[in-house]
């Protein structure tokens, strides 16, 4: 035997971890099963009706099955964690999250997935229940009115006054983020925040001279 082979042979026993048994798989991804079950309730229930994606929800649920298995290979031999890295590496993910919380979702159902899979389950249920209690107490909290973007389109820029004039009467702060003015009219932006934003758009309207009164929030969803 080569001095290269007795190298190889004495690195490998060093990493080399012990053999899974039938017991350790089974409670291992039953653990991440229960666990991505969790998280797909935590998902449904804090989710806005209107914005919920099963799909999405279904790839939370699965996700920590599968790191789990991949934890458990990579934890059992070197070669494979070798070649896991390698493989894990090459993969690139091309689909955007738009809602930072889909962001934090995925990084939770991922992270469940490392610590089931290094046997680690009190830790991945306690975190489970801090981030749920987390998640569902920081909805109930007040928020802070954003702030909204006024869009008005008018004949001529001599409509200004008013508009300001009436802006004004409604909002004590608003600044002035764009004026448009072309051969057919003009258009103004304004931020500002207001309390009644209903009112605040039928007073617009009664003016002479101006019309498509758009009022959105900093996200760009439409209030009115």
């Amino acid at each position: 035997m080569s001095i290269s082979d007795v190298i190889k042979k004495s690195v490998l026993e060093r990493f080399q971890a012990a053999d899974l048994t039938t017991s350790t798989i089974a409670v291992t991804l039953g653990m991440a099963i229960l666990l991505g079950l969790f998280i797909y309730f935590v998902y449904r229930i804090n989710s806005r009706s209107g914005f919920y994606n099963r799909d999405f929800n279904k790839s939370l649920a699965t996700l920590p099955v599968i790191t789990a298995a991949i934890m458990l290979a990579m934890g059992s031999n070197l070669t494979i964690s070798l070649g896991m890295v390698g493989a894990l590496s090459i993969v690139r993910f091309r689909n955007a999250i738009k809602d930072p919380a889909d962001l934090t979702y995925l990084f939770w159902s991922i992270s469940l997935g490392i610590i089931s899979g290094a046997g680690l389950f009190e830790l991945a249920v306690l975190v489970s229940l801090a981030v749920a209690v987390l998640v569902s107490g920081l909805d109930l909290l007040p928020t802070f009115r954003a702030p909204c973007l006024l869009v008005v389109s008018g004949d001529s820029i001599e409509q200004e006054k008013a508009l300001f004039d009436c802006v004004s009467k409604s909002s004590k702060r608003y600044k002035i983020r764009s004026r448009n003015v072309t051969q057919k009219g003009v258009e103004w932006i304004l931020e500002l925040q207001v309390k009644d934003e209903t009112q605040l758009v039928r007073n617009i309207m009664s003016l002479e001279g101006l019309s498509n009164v758009h009022l959105m929030t900093h996200s760009g969803e439409v209030r009115v």
